[in-house]
């Protein structure tokens, strides 16, 4: 089995680089298959869920080529089937986006529910609502959508919930879809602001995408197209938990202050310093840290990815911090992790009382789930003596090198076992 192992308490400093993002990337990839021909993406991060989708891609029939700098070309020309592989879309959620890009380009598709962390409910009937209105028929079977349509056609759609996800979708579905659809109260993320471009940049007619109504004129055709995917706002909110923890001064260079604001604005309530340069953030602490208290919410509000490493950093807060998480359920199951290690934290259902302490204390941790293995690493970076860390196999869906970079800036961190 595999493990990291932190020896904590070194305070990080340095420049560390922030990667593609992940959920960016893993959209743009499902746009990919929309078009017949060469699609160039750079700046694609290294990691589990991508080298997955490239699986899935495969079996389709298209033709994949990643090369280490991190462009990745996906040659959609030919694909074989619009049946796609059970065993591997169980094994991460942005892969069910292949339903509607493969609807659109075969007319039919089988497409399994998919898999992911086990953070609480996270239905697909947003997405199957809206590709319904567009004209689709879909029928579920032994845990298998098998849809089937003619030719999308335009439709006003509403979501009951901004779900990332279900906009994300219902973008590449209907970009080539037969007249005008609208789609309302949908998600604002800066990933829904980049699919749209890497889309219209393929010669989608896509228009409003950041605010809550897209409207997208259909296209018969889509053609190949470069493009860049942006940099990743968690995994740099990660290294800014991480240096704010451990008491460094860290510059997450190519991050971007406006695709984090909210996680922004906590730091700085916490006595966190945090300075927006050309180059990126630079984020330190020097002195304590502050109770702050965080809800999560749709963008632009606290995002539910940074709550657990948040959750992290609260644990060594001076006073009591109320961590309210309205979006998942069960994105509480970490904390028992955080209790080993010697932190003070009671849940009554979605909500997490932090009682802050001196210190926490190096023990064995698992990630539950991706982000809760973020947050054991911020804390493990802060705590005393050794942690050892499994469940690796969820940070890995995430986190480009993450055991590295952290080396870069000074942790005591080592990786053990097969990769």
């Amino acid at each position: 089995m595999e493990t990291i192992r932190i020896r904590g308490g070194k305070p990080l400093h340095g420049n560390v680089s922030v990667g593609g993002s992940k959920n960016d990337t893993v959209a743009i990839m499902a746009g990919a298959l929309l078009v017949p021909g060469k699609t160039v993406l750079r700046n694609v991060p290294r990691i589990r869920d991508v080298f997955t989708l490239i699986e899935i891609f495969s079996r389709l029939g298209a033709v994949c080529n990643f090369q280490d700098d991190g462009t990745l070309e996906i040659d959609a020309s030919n694909l074989s089937t619009s049946v796609a592989p059970n065993d591997l879309v169980a094994k991460m959620r942005a892969s069910f986006y292949v339903l509607g890009a493969l609807l659109s380009r075969f007319g039919r598709a089988e497409v399994a529910m998919p898999g992911g962390c086990d953070i609480g409910a996270r239905p697909v009937n947003f997405h199957i609502r809206g590709l319904e209105q567009l004209g689709c028929h879909l029928e579920l079977e032994h845990g298998i959508y098998y849809g089937s349509v003619r030719r999308m056609v335009g439709a006003q759609l509403y979501l009951e919930f901004p779900s990332a996800g279900a906009t994300q979708h219902l973008l590449i579905a209907a970009s080539r879809a037969c007249g005008t659809t609208v789609l309302e109260n949908c998600a604002t993320e800066p990933e829904i602001v980049s699919l749209a471009e890497f889309l219209n940049a393929c010669g989608a007619q896509i228009h409003g995408a950041g605010t809550p109504t897209i409207t997208i004129e259909g296209v018969d055709f889509l053609h190949p197209a470069t493009y860049s995917v942006i940099p990743d706002r968690l995994q740099a909110g990660t290294y800014a938990v991480a240096a704010a923890i451990t008491g460094g001064d860290v510059l997450i260079e190519k991050a971007v202050a406006d695709h984090s604001r909210p996680l922004l604005s906590k730091l700085a309530e916490a006595g966190v310093d945090v300075q927006n340069t050309s180059r990126g953030l630079r984020v330190r602490r020097s002195g304590k840290i502050y109770a702050t208290d965080i809800k999560t919410l749709p963008h632009p509000g606290f995002p539910t990815d940074m709550q657990q490493p948040f959750a992290a950093l609260m644990c060594l807060a001076d006073g009591v911090s109320m961590i309210t998480e309205t979006l998942y359920e069960s994105r509480f199951r970490y904390t028992t992790e955080l209790e080993r290690m010697g932190a003070d934290i009671r849940v009554d259902g979605r909500t997490a009382k932090i009682t802050g302490v001196e210190k926490l204390s190096g023990a064995k941790v698992t990630c539950t789930d991706l982000r809760a293995g973020a947050a054991m690493v911020c804390a493990a970076l802060a705590a005393d003596g050794v942690t050892e860390i499994d469940g690796l196999s969820h940070l890995d869906r995430g986190y480009e090198n993450i055991v590295p970079n952290l080396q870069g800036l000074g942790a005591d961190i080592v990786r053990h076992g097969l990769q």
